[in-house]
């Protein structure tokens, strides 16, 4: 009966634990994606003089939510992207995004567009991209 009190406080103490330290994480950062619709992002881009960073993936695409998980969350990628750009993301098959998938070449997903304050491509990259290479095109863009 006492290993059994002594166990159960244990697993209580445990528990309670994990429940302070899970309740005060801090939640996880990355690209603050702009969700406005796409005649509000170019007017921001158009009126802060910034590069439209543009996400164009599918809800069921493998290298797209691997992207989203471990390259944009990246603290390096975050803090680059959003000082210098205006980040934006569309599901290419509903919303906006087929009105869009019209008006930019969509080979494949993600593909993720540079675009200027009018709409036109800087430069695009197709699939997914290690987050040293996505900041390495990213800097040679703001460049220009």
């Amino acid at each position: 009966m006492n290993r059994f009190i002594t166990a159960l406080s244990l697993a209580a103490i445990v528990l309670i634990g994990i429940a302070a330290t899970t309740k005060n994480a801090p939640k996880e950062e990355g690209i603050k994606f702009n969700e406005s619709p796409w005649g509000k992002i170019m007017a921001q881009a158009k009126k802060e003089k910034k590069l439209v960073f543009f996400d164009a993936y599918a809800s069921w695409c493998g290298p797209c939510k691997k992207l989203q998980r471990e390259v944009f969350t990246r603290p390096e990628v975050a803090a680059y992207f959003n000082a210098n750009f205006i980040n934006t993301k569309k599901d290419m098959e509903i919303g906006e995004g087929p009105t869009l998938a019209a008006m930019y070449p969509i080979e494949g997903y993600p593909t993720l567009f540079f675009l200027d304050h009018n709409g036109k491509i800087v430069t695009q990259q197709i699939g997914y991209i290690p987050a040293e290479q996505l900041l390495k095109i990213a800097k040679s863009v703001a460049k220009k």
